[in-house]
């Protein structure tokens, strides 16, 4: 169109293009409340505004309540501090217990493949000299090799984790007459002037959290190789994942050296033991970042964060 100047203008404005800016006015100026279950939205001098749906050709209203969503954002903040409060009661309470065998009578003894032996609770931060000596033994005669040139510095770590007030420990006896139940009892100092001779193994284990989810950690599963390939193993293991169930965690998990293929065969074949979503094969699987070590896992919860689809 030209005008009367003789110079181009644009076309005269439409009853929907002028409704157009003056709606966008209005955004400008008034709130937008929206009424939850219409497809409308109201503005704060009472006109009614129909929404579109995307791809139509009036202009649309985009303007969300800011109220809902600080009350969204508020309920999910909630929600999550809730859970995490939760997760920290179960990992509170199930540290709390100093004797978690008390529960299971029925795994004080075990009398297999011509094997006797007694089970007995014990403590991190309550380890007598002796006892001590003889984890750091029995590790160094059974994880050097596995380990190779890493033995030295992972040693030190494992002297530091043993002594931990929140180590939980199940010292495998073998049977010198004395019932599992008194040794469980007696105290620490005690025990191990009697029976530091007469342990065969032990089992290292923690309640902590793995990605906001209470587990249960198998730090150490130590046998000395004159009681293995008895049934032994396994029936430590089943007695861990039931003191994890009663304690109400998600999950039995430990880490396994690559190389050591026995135990990796154990857990995976033997126990259904899978490679946790958690573990670095899982988590790098396209940078090419090779470790030495798996981190395994038993879930007791459908549709758990360590056991996703591989």
């Amino acid at each position: 169109m030209i005008s009367e100047s003789g110079l181009p203008c644009s076309r005269p404005r439409s009853s929907t293009n002028r409704r157009r800016r003056r709606l966008i006015a209005q955004e400008k100026v008034f709130k937008i409340a929206i009424h939850q279950g219409q497809n409308k939205y109201w503005s704060s001098d009472g006109e009614k505004q129909r929404l579109l749906e995307p791809g139509g050709k009036l202009w649309r209203l985009r303007k969300t309540n800011p109220q809902a969503k600080e009350q969204k954002g508020s309920e999910g903040k909630r929600q999550i501090l809730e859970k995490k409060k939760a997760a920290d009661d179960i990992i509170r309470a199930a540290s709390s217990q100093k004797d978690h065998l008390s529960s299971f009578p029925q795994y004080r003894h075990y009398r297999t493949n011509g094997l006797s032996v007694y089970l007995g609770s014990g403590l991190g931060d309550k380890l007598s000299f002796h006892l001590k000596q003889y984890i750091q033994k029995l590790l160094k005669v059974n994880m050097e090799g596995p380990y190779g040139s890493e033995w030295p510095t992972e040693e030190k770590v494992k002297r530091k984790e043993m002594v931990a007030p929140e180590a939980r420990y199940i010292f495998v006896y073998e049977d010198t007459n004395v019932d599992g139940s008194q040794i469980s009892s007696m105290p620490e100092n005690e025990k191990s002037s009697s029976h530091t001779d007469a342990i065969v193994g032990f089992v290292h284990y923690r309640f902590i959290m793995e990605e906001e989810v209470p587990v249960l950690y198998v730090y150490e599963l130590q046998l000395e190789s004159r009681v293995q390939g008895k049934g032994l193993g396994k029936f430590l293991m089943d007695l861990v994942e039931r003191i994890a169930i009663k304690n109400r965690v998600g999950a039995v998990m430990l880490t396994v050296q690559k190389k050591n293929l026995l135990a990796m065969n154990f857990y995976m074949a033997k126990l259904g033991y899978i490679v946790s979503a958690i573990s670095p094969s899982r988590v790098y699987p396209l940078t090419g970042l090779e470790t030495s070590y798996e981190i395994l896992c038993k879930a007791f919860e459908a549709k758990s964060a360590f056991e996703e689809s591989q």
